[in-house]
C-alpha cells in the first residue's frame, strides 16, 4: 500500500527520484500511465495486470469502455527504476501532468500519482471543502 506525501524534483532530464519508501515495491517494474485530473498514475506492474485484466474483460461494444482503454493503454510506459530509484516520465505524460521541475508524488494506496506542485495545490484547495461530505458515499457506515 502506498501512503504519503513526498516532494521530489524533476531533472532536466524528466527523470524523477522516487520515495524511498516506494522503491521496493516498484524496484521490478512499474507502469506509468494518464491518469484522472491531470496526474500521472503510477502502477506496480501486478497492479497494472489486475486492471489490465478488468478493462480486459469489458465489452467492446461498450463505448465507454473502448475509450477509456484506449487512452489508458496508449498512453502507458513501462519503466524500470535505475539503481538510484529514478524513473524518467516520458515527455508526452510530463506535458499532460504539465510537470515542472516541482513535483508531488502521493500514495493512493495502490498506486502512486505525479501532480506537479501547483495543480497539486490547487487540487487540494478546491476539494478540501468537501472532503468531510463525502465520508459517508464513499465509507457507508465507517464512521
Amino acid at each position: 500500500m502506498f501512503l504519503g506525501t513526498h516532494s521530489p524534483r524533476l531533472d532536466d532530464k524528466g527523470r524523477l527520484f522516487l520515495p524511498a519508501k516506494f522503491r521496493d515495491e516498484l524496484a521490478e517494474g512499474l507502469v506509468i500511465t494518464k491518469g484522472q485530473e491531470r496526474c500521472l498514475f503510477v502502477f506496480p506492474m501486478a497492479e497494472f495486470t489486475r486492471l489490465a485484466e478488468q478493462l480486459q474483460a469489458a465489452p467492446v461494444t461498450n463505448k465507454t469502455a473502448r475509450a477509456y482503454t484506449r487512452v489508458f493503454f496508449a498512453s502507458a510506459y513501462d519503466e524500470v527504476p535505475d539503481k538510484q530509484g529514478r524513473v524518467t516520465i516520458p515527455a508526452s505524460l510530463r506535458e499532460y501532468a504539465g510537470l515542472s521541475k516541482d513535483c508531488v508524488v502521493i500514495g493512493a494506496s495502490t498506486r502512486v500519482e505525479i501532480w506537479d506542485q501547483q495543480a497539486w495545490d490547487d487540487y487540494l484547495t478546491e476539494s478540501e471543502p468537501g472532503f468531510a461530505d463525502v465520508e459517508e458515499e464513499v465509507l457507508p457506515g465507517v464512521f
